[in-house]
C-alpha cells in the first residue's frame, strides 16, 4: 500500500492534520494505533517535543504505509533536514520562514507555513506553500477566517487552533484545505489515563461528524 498523500481521496474525505506535542514515544505509539483504528491518517509530530526525531523515525518504520507523517514547529533549515532524514513527509512551521518554504518546494516536500495577517498569508503562498496554516485560528475564529478568504480566495488555508467537534463542520463549509487539531483531537485527560478506548470513541465521533457533513468536496 503506497503512503497516503494530500492529493488522495482518503485525505479529501477526512482533511484533519492531527498534532502531537510533548508525549513520549510509548504514548505516541498507542495514540497512533488508536488514531489509525478510528480512520484517521495524517499526523504531525512537533519538533519541540522530547525525542521528536526518534519518534518520527520509529513511526515511519512501523506505520509508514498507513500514516501520512509530518513534522511541526520547524523554524530552521537545519531542523527541517533532520526531520526529513528521520522520515517526515511534510513540514509545518509556526511562522513564515522563507528559506524553509523554498527549500521544501525545491525538494517537492509539502510545506504548511504558519501565518496570521493577510500579508503573511500572501507571502507564504508566494514563496510556494502547499497551503497556509492560519495560526492561531482561535484568535478571530471563523469570522476572521472568512474575512481572510474573501480577498485571498485562491489561497488554500489550514486553520489551526480552536477547532473542535462543535465547530469543525463550520470551518470545512467555509472552504478550507484542511484543519489542524491538537488537544481538541487528542484530549490530554484521556491520554494520561491511558484510556485508548475513550480516545477511539472520541475520534470516531469527530470522524462521523465530518462524514455526516458530506466530505471535503461539499
Amino acid at each position: 500500500m503506497p503512503p497516503i498523500s494530500f492529493q488522495d481521496e482518503l485525505f479529501r474525505q477526512l482533511p484533519v492534520i492531527g498534532i502531537l506535542r510533548g508525549y513520549p514515544l510509548v504514548s505516541i505509539k498507542a495514540i497512533v494505533e488508536t488514531y489509525l483504528r478510528a480512520g484517521f491518517h495524517t499526523l504531525e509530530i512537533t519538533w519541540n517535543s522530547p525525542g521528536a526525531k526518534d519518534s518520527i523515525q520509529s513511526l515511519r518504520n512501523d506505520y509508514g504505509d498507513h500514516l501520512n507523517l509530518g513534522v511541526g514547529t520547524i523554524l530552521t533549515r537545519s531542523e527541517m533536514h533532520q526531520a526529513i532524514d528521520a522520515g517526515a513527509k511534510f513540514v509545518v512551521t509556526p511562522i513564515v520562514q522563507e528559506a524553509v518554504i523554498k527549500e521544501c518546494v525545491e525538494n517537492q516536500i509539502p510545506v504548511f507555513p504558519g501565518a496570521y495577517t493577510p500579508t503573511e498569508v500572501y507571502m507564504a503562498w508566494k514563496y510556494g506553500a502547499t497551503a497556509v496554516k492560519l495560526f492561531p485560528a482561535e484568535i478571530g475564529g471563523l469570522p476572521y477566517l472568512k474575512a481572510i478568504k474573501a480577498p485571498l480566495s485562491d489561497i488554500p488555508l489550514v486553520p489551526t487552533g480552536g477547532i473542535s467537534i462543535e465547530n469543525i463542520t463550520d470551518f470545512l463549509t467555509a472552504g478550507v484545505f484542511a484543519v489542524g487539531m491538537g488537544s481538541q483531537l487528542f484530549p490530554r485527560d484521556l491520554i494520561v489515563q491511558y484510556d485508548w478506548k475513550g480516545l477511539e470513541m472520541h475520534l470516531i465521533r469527530l470522524r462521523e461528524a465530518i462524514k455526516s457533513w458530506g466530505g471535503h468536496d461539499q
